[in-house]
């Protein structure tokens, strides 16, 4: 089983849209078949043709929301953790330029918001280190070096 990692408003509002999906947009899926049916000729309907990818579609998402929350781990804040963990906020210097990075499950991550995979070159590296500590990474314009300065 694959775990995911989240926090408890992510998988809040997982648990809202999995809900939401099996009791307002499937029956209301199922409907849209039932009327398409009563056309006739299912093989030139297109009303069918819509409403079976629409359900596919559907169905496709329940399943993954369901293995998302069965492998649901809750990211847990340790505030005073001397180490970088995942639902650590850490401040690194890059370049001389302070940058602020907070470690999430690969679901949640929103680079450009400062939220970083735990599964991410970065997030990965950052992992169990340090105040003080540096960590290199490999990008497109070759290795960068990070220092970090603070774990909250």
């Amino acid at each position: 089983m694959t775990a995911y990692y989240l926090t408890k408003e992510r998988l809040e509002e997982l648990k809202n849209e999995l809900s939401e999906i099996k009791n307002v947009a499937l029956p209301r899926v199922a409907e849209q078949l039932k009327r398409a049916k009563e056309f006739g000729d299912l093989s030139e309907n297109a009303e069918y043709a819509g409403a079976r990818e629409e359900r596919e579609r559907i169905e496709s998402r329940i399943e993954n929301l369901e293995a998302i929350l069965k492998g649901a781990i809750v990211i847990e804040k340790k505030i005073g953790h001397p180490e970088v963990d995942i639902g650590s906020t850490v401040e690194v210097v890059r370049d001389g330029k302070p940058y602020t990075f907070t470690i999430v499950g690969s679901s949640e991550a929103k680079p450009e918001g400062g939220l970083i995979s735990n599964e991410s070159p970065l997030g990965h590296a950052l992992l169990g280190c340090k105040v003080g500590g540096s960590v290199q990474v490999e990008t497109p314009a070759g290795k960068v070096s990070y220092t970090i300065t603070k774990i909250s």
